[in-house]
């Protein structure tokens, strides 16, 4: 799809929204008694579950085991059923592995892994409807379970992409315009002191586009992690009040 097709005359996206207008998200947490956090989150048409378990001792190897700090463990996997067609391997592929190292090296940076020495924490994310921002939406709902986890975090983190159609940048990419041929920066950060923990392009930008493109995926990483922040709120706002109540 052409990027003419992409963005309309009036400066609309296809599914109607504005070049930095996100997807709408929704998000649960705790929906997994069974695990220590949990979250169900949706990014526009894009949903993942996420499930955090620990800190715990080392299950298998004790070679993992590091010293000065906890090991995490990632593991990302698509639904068969995710797309419209069927993936005939779901988990353990070649993109499924490169996608759980990214998450961990993500999460090593966000967590505080110095205060769980020799021990583990696993994250587990599976996406159940693939529609763009696969790992993105795998990040912020990862996030979210490790809030529900009560894990200690340096800081939260957020993930965002944001491309370019007609020199226009746009953020939070959906799978048509992810796959209509223009480059994708996808970008992962800790909000509040702006470090930057994962980054990838699909493809170059000319450097003049890619300050801008990088400027709108940040933002959008602050536009997630401020809808985010209000989820959790209200999240604790409900815990609090069922404590009360019982």
């Amino acid at each position: 799809m052409s990027g003419t097709e992409l963005l309309s005359d009036q400066g609309l996206r296809i599914d109607g929204r504005k070049p930095n207008e996100l997807r709408r998200i929704r998000c649960s947490l705790g929906i997994f008694a069974q695990a220590d956090g949990s979250a169900y989150l949706e990014q526009g048409n894009t949903k993942v579950l996420a499930a955090v378990y620990g800190p715990h001792e080392i299950r298998g190897s004790k070679s993992k085991a590091l010293h000065d700090k906890a090991f995490v463990n990632c593991q990302y996997s698509t639904a068969t059923f995710s797309m419209g067609e069927r993936k005939r391997r779901p988990r353990g592929d070649r993109k499924s592995t490169e996608m759980s190292t990214h998450l961990e090296e993500t999460f090593a940076a966000a967590i505080r892994t110095e205060l769980y020495p020799r021990s583990q924490i696993d994250i587990f994310v599976e996406v159940l409807q693939a529609d763009g921002g696969n790992y993105t939406t795998c990040v912020n709902a990862a996030m979210m379970a490790l809030v529900d986890a009560g894990v200690p975090l340096k800081d939260t983190v957020v993930s965002c992409t944001a491309s370019l159609v007609k020199d226009m940048p746009l953020v939070d990419v959906n799978h048509v315009e992810q796959s209509g041929g223009s480059p994708e920066l996808v970008v992962s950060i800790l909000p509040h002191s702006g470090e930057i923990v994962y980054m990838s392009l699909t493809q170059r930008f000319h450097i003049d586009h890619l300050s801008k493109v990088l400027d709108t995926a940040i933002k959008g990483c602050k536009d997630i992690g401020a809808i985010l922040k209000e989820i959790m709120k209200g999240h604790l706002t409900k815990l609090d009040t069922s404590l009360q109540a019982s």
